[in-house]
């Protein structure tokens, strides 16, 4: 999104109305919500045509989810999506073109991808540091958590987790907002890490 409108040069009008915190809070907040419609109107769906369907209906009415496992659930993927959608609008405002930012992003989706390759590990050995590690560590802690949680998880490695990942969300909105307006009118060559850093 944010990369496309650089490249277009939309970004010129949208910022003589709006600051750089704003546009980026607009676009993950509103990107978020209708995400969460989106995912709300599948499991309606999902609902009625497994009623309609008759035996398989009876199949799946049998599994039930604990609320609180739902309810963690849906607090890690608000975090989640937060988290992810900041750091792409990262790499759009410092990416010269859309393709660029795509080659960015690819890195933060093999981190986050880092628990689905140790799935086992992570299930049958439940406080080992490694699993203590990738639930505390932002990027790695949704799908994690929802790995460990029927085979327990301590409420404090919970607690610290969603700490940490707001406390992360936050920061990388202030300093996602200052590298945004620094480069986002530049075109063509991309900033270096020592010109991002400082």
């Amino acid at each position: 999104g944010l990369s496309e409108e650089k490249e277009n040069r939309v970004m010129e009008v949208l910022l003589s109305s709006v600051s750089t915190r704003q546009m980026i809070t607009g676009k993950v907040l509103g990107l978020g919500i209708a995400g969460l419609i989106q995912i709300v109107f599948w499991l309606l769906s999902a609902s009625l045509m497994l009623n309609a369907a008759g035996n398989i209906g009876q199949i799946f009415s049998g599994i039930q989810f604990p609320a609180d496992v739902i309810t963690l659930g849906l607090v890690y993927f608000i975090l989640g999506y937060l988290l992810f959608a900041i750091l792409m609008a990262g790499t759009g405002a410092v990416s010269p073109t859309m393709r660029d930012s795509q080659q960015f992003t690819v890195v933060f989706s093999l981190i986050a991808a880092i628990p689905f390759f140790l799935m086992t590990f992570i299930i049958e050995n439940g406080d080992h540091i490694v699993n203590i590690i990738l639930t505390l560590f932002p990027l790695t802690a949704p799908l994690t958590v929802m790995m460990r949680i029927n085979a327990g998880i301590p409420l404090w490695e919970i607690i610290l987790s969603i700490i940490l990942m707001s406390g992360t969300i936050v920061g990388l909105t202030l300093l996602v907002s200052r590298i945004f307006r620094v480069y986002l009118l530049m075109y063509g060559k991309p900033p270096g890490w020592k010109e991002i850093y400082r």
